[in-house]
């Protein structure tokens, strides 16, 4: 599959969200992050602003539900307006009930694992999910530095793709920047959250367009997506 970009607007100025989203319009997603100070430790937003942006934006939302009770949350964001939301696999009771009805109310289900979660236990679940993100920092807070330590994970998750032959975007989140796109790409992700490198940039368009450039080139490079 394509290379995708998807800012976080967790970087983004929160008093212009509808500016911020129409400075990206070249992005493949609007990724956002929905936390609620129980699960990580940071309070963002909720499905009232997920509604108005919806509203703001012919980009598609990505949301990413950093929270507790996920299968009691999870179909509303699909109702706010997203369509992909991701829940932790740490906080879902039933991830697989959970994939299913997410998937049912027209929206893409996306699985997330901590850094220091497994992929390999969910190994059974993975043709329930559209995606699978794996955080390349501890999730919370934007900013934060890549963590090396999870390219090893990334290629053994692409590796478990590649082998029950799914169509199962992979995505990363966390510390993605120029410096760290190419080998991400190299290690088999295909779809990118970026924040800061792309809303710290003077023009964010371009920062989107430069990002995609190096994760394409990397990708035709790769093994993996020699195979593709």
């Amino acid at each position: 599959m394509a290379v995708q970009i998807n800012p976080s607007i967790l970087s983004a100025d929160f008093a212009r969200l509808a500016d911020e989203a129409k400075a990206v319009e070249g992005a493949d997603w609007l990724h956002v992050d929905v936390m609620d100070n129980h699960f990580v430790p940071n309070l963002t937003l909720g499905v009232p602003v997920v509604e108005a942006l919806a509203r703001a934006t012919d980009t598609p939302l990505d949301c990413h539900l950093m929270i507790e009770a996920p299968d009691r949350w999870a179909p509303q964001y699909v109702e706010a307006g997203a369509s992909s939301v991701t829940f932790h696999v740490e906080a879902a009771a039933a991830p697989v009930r959970l994939a299913r009805e997410i998937r049912a109310k027209g929206a893409r289900a996306s699985m997330a694992l901590r850094p220091a979660t497994p992929i390999e236990p969910y190994e059974d679940l993975l043709p329930e999910l559209d995606m699978l993100l794996i955080m390349t920092v501890e999730p919370g807070f934007g900013g934060q530095a890549f963590l090396d330590i999870m390219l090893p994970k990334i290629r053994r998750t692409r590796e478990l793709i590649s082998k029950h032959g799914l169509d199962l975007w992979l995505q990363i989140d966390g510390g993605v920047s120029a410096t760290t796109i190419e080998r991400c790409a190299d290690a088999g992700a295909d779809v990118f959250v970026a924040g800061s490198a792309v809303y710290g940039a003077d023009d964010p368009a371009a920062a989107v367009r430069g990002l995609r450039a190096q994760a394409e080139a990397a990708t035709a490079a790769a093994t993996w997506g020699c195979r593709h």
